[in-house]
């Protein structure tokens, strides 16, 4: 038993290929999960897909064999060659280097925005979603909770969290800039009512604003977020009346296009992977266009104050790697130690049945006082080989099966 991580995230992957390696909303990522425990060499996995990031997390029987499935998986989900995106992936492997990056992960470290919690909520929703369609299982089950509990520990006992931003605080904040600060006389339209979509309105809507609406695919959905929504087939009408738009949907083409804007002037900023935008609207003169990448580069001065708080949190997370590495091992001692006494008192009996046949005039008295040393013998051979078990690592444990050939 291996674990093994797979990302492609925002700091290493051109957005061009995390756009075509997203998965589109659960109903996908389950089916996905779903396919990925179907492979032979996969005993667990999650998947966590955001619009900065997509990782498969994997307890695989063997590293090599558990690489190529998911590998093999991507590229066959997807429809890409692998060639085209295995020079960007990053692999952690070993209990310690994926529970390291978990950790990271659902803290905020890792994050566009350093130090955001949006990641929080949406590792929740995978791991739901992982046991939901029975993904998950033991080891990720603890290990995805430790990271969830440390999270919020991290966000509550440091400063990591004081004035934080997720990209859609950020996009807001970065609004008001362009705007000298003022928008009371603004109309915003949020397209999207997915998880950022209602960040968005929930971050505007304490903001002073002439006007704020929502538009979604499913009107149902964006009703169920204020009263202030609008049809979808109303959008190119709701844009020659708004000044800035925020787009946040799962869609996998294009929402705005230049025959959509026409002539309105506008300010655009895009937080959706795959993008929501066409890239050549920045090109035109009444549309000033953001993407996540553009709101990053805004917002990366602000994030200075947040570096001691990163450097207390990671020292927990350093605790944190130690603690599961123990319950792992735990886990993997109980049957090696169950596996070892089954096979010592398979040699006893053996042994038993051998003396049985050389020496058949043994008296009872006899025959249970053989037994009774024989035994002893043998548990005295493993006592220290099963204490020495309990503090091996990983890796030493599995030198420990070789050594006394267990499966």
């Amino acid at each position: 038993m291996e674990l093994l991580a797979i990302s492609f995230d925002v700091k290493n992957v051109p957005l061009e290929i995390r756009e075509q390696l997203a998965f589109a909303g659960d109903e996908e990522l389950a089916r996905a999960m779903q396919r990925l425990k179907e492979a032979p060499a996969v005993l667990e996995n999650v998947i966590l897909s955001t619009c900065n990031r997509t990782e498969i997390y994997t307890v695989v029987d063997s590293l090599h064999r558990g690489r190529d499935y998911v590998l093999r998986f991507l590229s066959s989900w997807f429809h890409l060659p692998t060639s085209e995106f295995s020079p960007y992936l990053q692999i952690y492997s070993g209990a310690s280097a994926v529970a390291e990056h978990l950790f990271r992960v659902t803290c905020g470290l890792e994050s566009l925005i350093m130090g955001e919690e949006q990641i929080l909520s949406q590792v929740k929703a995978s791991l739901s979603l992982a046991q939901e369609n029975r993904a998950s299982s033991t080891i990720f089950n603890d290990l995805f909770k430790q990271a969830i509990t440390l999270s919020k520990r991290a966000h509550t006992e440091t400063a990591l969290s004081q004035n934080s931003v997720s990209v859609g605080t950020a996009a807001v904040q970065l609004a008001k800039q362009v705007f000298g600060g003022d928008l009371s006389d603004k109309q915003v339209l949020v397209i999207g009512a997915g998880q950022m979509g209602a960040l968005l309105m929930k971050y505007l809507s304490v903001q002073k604003l002439a006007g704020l609406s929502l538009i979604n695919r499913t009107y149902s959905k964006a009703l169920a977020l204020t009263k202030a929504s609008v049809p979808f087939e109303s959008l190119e009408e709701v844009l020659a009346t708004v000044d800035i738009v925020f787009t946040a949907t799962a869609a996998k083409d294009f929402i705005l296009t230049e025959s959509l804007v026409k002539k309105k002037s506008l300010l655009i900023f895009d937080l959706a992977v795959p993008r929501d935008v066409d890239p050549a609207l920045s090109n035109l003169s009444n549309i000033k266009l953001y993407d996540i990448g553009g709101i990053r580069a805004r917002v990366e001065d602000s994030l200075q104050a947040r570096s001691q708080a990163a450097q207390e949190v990671e020292q927990m997370i350093v605790a944190e790697v130690a603690a599961f590495e123990v319950w792992l091992s735990e886990q993997e001692i109980v049957p090696l130690i169950s596996a070892l006494q089954a096979k010592a008192s398979l040699i006893q009996q053996k042994a038993m049945a051998t003396i049985d046949h050389k020496l058949p005039d043994l008296t009872e008295h006899d025959r249970k006082v053989i037994n009774k040393l024989t035994k002893s013998i043998a548990n005295q051979l493993l006592r220290d080989p099963i204490l020495s078990a309990k503090s091996l690592s990983t890796e030493q444990l599995q030198l420990f099966k070789e050594i006394f050939g267990l499966e």
